[in-house]
């Protein structure tokens, strides 16, 4: 089969190309949207005189929208279900097929993991990832996501939003630079050192931003030399002294008074989407009222009195709209008191500032970061660096969209609907001009950028197009012997260790034994095509259960050396033999979902080669460029390998052998299953004359699927 593979290499590259004419041809125009009418009133103001390019016709759409979605490309019984719908309804169908479905979830949890830097192997990571990913299953509005991530406080197994707080150790000048940049697209961090000649926000800016976080303390709880328990908790007194240190006398520095840098006043009290965010949450609150239960109160009243307080303008910059600040500070306290805690007034009022629906700056942000997710580069580039000389370059258009965000309750799915069903969104790539005419549609946003799967998604869409999420093959079709070393421990019958109890260590003096000569156990080899599935339900589970360290019972100090001794008295007087075991095995692979995995994943996994970021360093972003190192990892992968072989359970097996055989059929489902299109009479041809030089149409299919993965026209998105 590798010979056979290497043979039609160079024949793939004759009909694979980056985009197929097939996912270019001609589709009708989708509706036009208010993103598209504002969008094109820009860009004629802009003077912007090239025609847009055509949208991608309903299969490429599929696709598209899947991959951005849901994470991975669309089974065949997917497209089949697509393609029995009216074409005028296909589009809008699919979109809410796939916000509806729980792989979306998993998605976009990965985004979030990406812009809030989520990382299992931080202190609180896990549980904090499990948050998120819940909190986008229950469609929590964005604000208020990020409300409880910036003012959470406890310990983290207990409340897993402070795992945003322990992510950077309440350091208050990291909380400074990442909180300003990942939520306000403001790199403030800049001015902690000096004033920027050429940016407007100062060194006392930084400072005065920074000052909110300066009361809170990263706590460790500790028995002996291990660390029991990490909270966060409230002092009196901060570290934030202006002037910085260096600056003047010593005994001039005073505590720093937090002041938000900025000012709520741009935007009117009846704006439009702000009236019509209050009349959304006035409908949501009546209606959580209306479920629940009420004694000695009417409905009607309850009714009346929350449309009354959602009726509540502010005056000046002070107050919060809705008093989504009084139920932030009684959710925090709440939380903090049970866990014996102190909460945080600042961080409590920061984030009622950054959130509120008056400041430009949060809305925008997001929105930014949303639209160059799905649609290949932001209004602003880099995403998170808004500055007065690094404007959007359709302003109105970033407007339009924040305000709609503000004005769907800050929904997800609200604004990625929004953005998908588009024209903007369905148009092609530029892939037939030079590449000024290229750079000019792109960013008009006449014509789409090439953009690669991100890594997740080309993990997934690999798997899904080789069913390998389950079982493809027969019991009993790969058999195959296997040898493992193993080395077991044998104990002298004559030797017994010495019983160490804590009185006889107490008062003592510690004599650690020589160490043996033993050679330690081989260590298996990393896996770097498998994924580790985490479950974010069990992990909050856990916390709900109040499964903490800190109320365990813990040992003395003389119980536990005396049992880590116990122990090592008996590895060292013991002996071992090395075995060798042959076991036969049933090679039948299945990959769980790289979305699930606990990232970021190590150095070298498949999905770290194909650029997740390490999710340490601000503004480290997905690294979209292609390397040797991922070519290799294609072409010789087992993930590959094993996505090609064509199992006894697929739908394409009987196509292939049997009375049933049709080759030409069994070619066109692989296109479908694979790449989401029909082939091409061309196509039809170089593949019928691949399986017909193969040993059988079995090797000569796995030979063209390990084609069809290896393009260029699978990795990328239509």
């Amino acid at each position: 089969m590798v010979n056979g593979r290497l043979q039609v290499c160079v024949r793939a590259i004759a009909f694979l190309g980056l985009v197929s004419s097939a996912v270019m041809s001609s589709a009708a125009p989708p509706t036009i949207t208010g993103v598209d009418r504002v969008l094109n009133q820009e860009n004629t103001k802009l003077g912007v005189t090239r025609p847009a390019l055509g949208v991608v016709d309903d299969l490429a759409y599929l696709r598209k929208v899947s991959i951005d979605l849901v994470g991975r490309i669309p089974t065949e019984v997917e497209l089949q279900q697509y393609l029995t719908l009216p074409s005028e309804m296909r589009r809008a169908a699919a979109v809410e097929r796939l916000l509806a479905d729980p792989r979306f979830v998993d998605r976009w949890t990965i985004f979030f993991g990406d812009m809030l830097r989520l990382r299992s192997n931080a202190e609180g990571g896990a549980s904090l990832t499990a948050f998120v990913h819940r909190a986008i299953k229950e469609e929590m509005p964005y604000d208020e996501l990020s409300r409880r991530l910036i003012s959470a406080g406890g310990k983290s197994g207990a409340v897993p939003e402070v795992g945003f707080i322990l992510g950077d150790n309440a350091d208050p000048m990291a909380l400074a630079g990442v909180t300003s940049q990942i939520f306000l697209g403001v790199r403030i961090s800049c001015a902690e050192c000096h004033d920027h000649p050429f940016d407007k926000w100062t060194r006392e800016d930084f400072y005065g931003f920074a000052a909110y976080f300066g009361k809170t303390r990263r706590v460790q709880r500790r028995f002996q030399q291990r660390i029991l328990a990490v909270y966060t908790t409230e002092v009196d007194q901060t570290t934030i002294l202006w002037p910085p240190q260096g600056v003047g006398e010593d005994a001039d520095r005073k505590p720093m008074k937090p002041k938000f840098p900025i000012g709520l006043d741009g935007v009117p009290d009846d704006a439009e989407f702000i009236v019509r965010l209050m009349k959304l949450r006035a409908q949501q609150a009546t209606a959580v009222v209306a479920t629940k239960k009420t004694a000695g109160t009417s409905v009607d009243d309850l009714l009346a009195n929350a449309a009354k307080k959602a009726k509540k303008q502010i005056s000046g910059g002070s107050r919060d709209l809705l008093g989504v600040d009084d139920e932030a500070k009684k959710d925090v306290k709440k939380i903090s008191a049970t866990g014996g805690y102190r909460s945080s007034d600042l961080r409590i009022e920061l984030a009622r500032m950054i959130t509120h629906p008056r400041n430009p700056y949060f809305a925008r942000a997001f929105v930014n970061r949303m639209w160059a997710e799905v649609v290949g580069r932001g209004f602003v580039e880099p995403i998170d660096d808004f500055t007065d000389d690094n404007k959007p370059s359709h302003p109105q258009t970033l407007d339009y969209l924040s305000e709609e965000f503000v004005a769907s309750g800050y929904s997800l799915k609200s604004l990625l609907r929004t953005i998908v069903t588009s024209q903007v969104y369905q148009r092609g790539h530029a892939s037939s001009v030079d590449e000024e005419a290229r750079v000019e549609l792109e960013t008009a946003f006449l014509a789409t950028p090439v953009r690669r799967m991100i890594s997740e998604s080309l993990f997934d869409s690999i798997v899904a197009a080789g069913h390998l999420f389950g079982v493809k093959h027969e019991a009993g079709k790969n058999l195959k012997t296997v040898w493992r070393q193993s080395r077991i421990m044998k104990r002298p019958e004559t030797v017994k260790p010495k019983s160490l109890t804590p009185q006889a260590l107490a008062g003592t003096k510690k004599v650690m034994p020589a160490k043996p000569n033993v050679t330690p156990a081989p260590q298996s080899a990393f896996d770097i095509e498998k994924a580790i599935e985490l479950d974010f339900d069990a992990i909050l589970a856990a916390d709900k259960k109040g499964v903490m360290i800190d109320k365990m019972q813990a040992k003395s100090a003389e119980e536990l050396e005396a049992e880590r001794m116990q122990q090592q008295a008996a590895r060292l007087q013991a002996d071992y033999i090395d075995r060798f075991v042959r076991s036969v095995i049933d090679d039948n692979p299945t990959f769980s979902s790289a979305a699930r995995m606990a990232a970021p994943a190590p150095d070298g996994h498949f999905v770290r080669v194909f650029g997740q970021p390490a999710r340490v360093d601000l503004g480290d972003f997905r690294d979209g460029s292609a390397t040797m190192r991922q070519a290799l990892l294609m072409l010789n992968g087992r993930l590959t390998h094993q996505a090609s072989r064509v199992g006894e359970l697929e739908l394409l097996h009987p196509l292939l052998v049997g009375k049933k055989a049709d080759l030409t059929k069994a070619i066109r489902l692989a296109y479908r299953e694979v790449l989401t299109r029909e082939p091409s009479k061309e196509e039809i041809a170089d593949a019928t004359g691949i399986l017909n030089e193969s040993d059988t149409p079995l090797d000569g299919m796995a030979d063209l699927r390990w084609v069809l993965l290896n393009g260029n026209e699978f990795r990328h998105v239509p």
